[in-house]
């Protein structure tokens, strides 16, 4: 990346997160630079009237006027994050960066609580590199199938569902949602906690035949215990920042 480029980068990440800052470490890191080249970058937009200030403390940094920032918009966080899995999808294209970018607005830019749910809710969607899923993404299955769990994971409530397993037997399953994994040969799975097993399971989508939003809450599991799960998969998070 250029310095031209870099400069109007550092602006569209800063107003992605306005008002909150971002370290000068961590935009070094982000920008593959030194220290000192982030802040003579900032001093320079500074100069040239953009208005970037510090944050003193700790948890200081850059960050710029929030006027700078676009107002609230009515984003929803599954809506934020189904935008940020189409990108996810779409690989290398055409003004990939500044999608990403206008991504990063979209959730800056909504309420606080809304904005950490949609966080929340992408650390649960997990997809396998293009390359290694074969490039060719599989159909989700039955109908309702992928909506409901949706609800589920949003609304972390446990599902029931009607699993058919490789030989074809159906079976009746409570299960506490916990990533959605869009997997090898295009195939998308659901890795849940079964109640069944009293374990977590992973369950291909075009072998569930039903699945029924439960009004129980799911306990809380921590993430990482779904994640390690997954066999013989190297899967990446859907970014929102």
């Amino acid at each position: 990346m250029n310095r031209t480029d870099r400069l109007y980068a550092l602006v569209e990440d800063l107003r992605a997160i306005a008002p909150r800052c971002r370290s000068a470490r961590e935009l070094a890191k982000r920008f593959e630079v030194s220290l000192r080249t982030i802040e003579r970058d900032i001093a320079a937009l500074q100069e040239s009237g953009v208005p970037i200030y510090a944050e003193a403390g700790r948890k200081g940094g850059y960050a710029i006027d929030k006027k700078m920032s676009l107002p609230p918009l009515n984003f929803s966080p599954a809506e934020a994050v189904a935008i940020a899995v189409a990108l996810s999808r779409a690989g290398d294209q055409p003004f990939g960066r500044q999608a990403r970018s206008a991504l990063r607005k979209v959730v800056a830019a909504m309420p606080g609580p809304e904005g950490e749910l949609a966080r929340e809710l992408a650390r649960r969607v997990q997809l396998v590199p293009l390359q290694e899923s074969g490039g060719e993404i599989q159909p989700l299955g039955a109908e309702g199938i992928s909506r409901a769990i949706e609800e589920a994971l949003l609304r972390r409530r446990v599902l029931r569902l009607e699993y058919a397993d490789a030989k074809g037997a159906l079976t009746s399953r409570d299960v506490e949602p916990g990533v959605f994994l869009g997997g090898r040969g295009g195939f998308w799975y659901l890795v849940a906690w079964c109640r069944l097993r009293d374990d977590v399971r992973v369950f291909r989508l075009d072998r569930i035949a039903a699945a029924t939003v439960t009004a129980e809450r799911c306990p809380e599991r921590p993430l990482e215990g779904f994640a390690t799960e997954v066999p013989e998969m190297v899967v990446h998070g859907t970014l929102l920042d």
